[in-house]
């Protein structure tokens, strides 16, 4: 299956369940206007910064990005594309780490839009539930 996400995850055996908080973008143009999109860049930019956050969460933990079984992201609409969200720009980002041959795993995951994120400028937040053996 082509599509990189799972429409469930079975997690079974002797397993520490970790709740990954939010993880937000981190700016990617200093210059630009502070609570900007353009700060933080286009959503493709945003969810590989983003995905980036929990890759580092994850890996001081003793996890990485396969550990993930379940994945929700918070979209918000772009005002440079009137206010829609820009999905194909999320799984442009996000189809660099998942369903790769690097790396394989595809989580559960569900995608949102919201009104507003508590960031400015922000495009998207991801939040993750992974699975290390004890």
């Amino acid at each position: 299956n082509p599509f990189p996400i799972s429409a469930a995850v079975t997690v079974r055996g002797d397993l520490d369940t970790v709740y990954v908080s939010g993880a937000l973008p981190t700016v990617a143009d200093k210059d630009a206007p502070k609570g900007s999109v353009a700060a933080y860049g286009d959503m493709q930019t945003q969810t590989v910064s983003t995905l980036n956050a929990i890759k580092g969460t994850l890996a001081r933990l003793g996890l990485g990005l396969g550990d993930i079984v379940k994945m929700t992201v918070f979209m918000v609409g772009d005002p440079a594309n009137e206010n829609k969200v820009d999905f194909k720009g999320l799984m442009a980002g996000y189809s660099q780490f998942f369903g790769t041959p690097e790396q394989p795993n595809k989580p559960a995951r569900s995608a949102v839009q919201v009104a507003a994120l508590v960031m400015p400028g922000a495009l998207v937040e991801i939040e993750v539930i992974a699975v290390k053996p004890r």
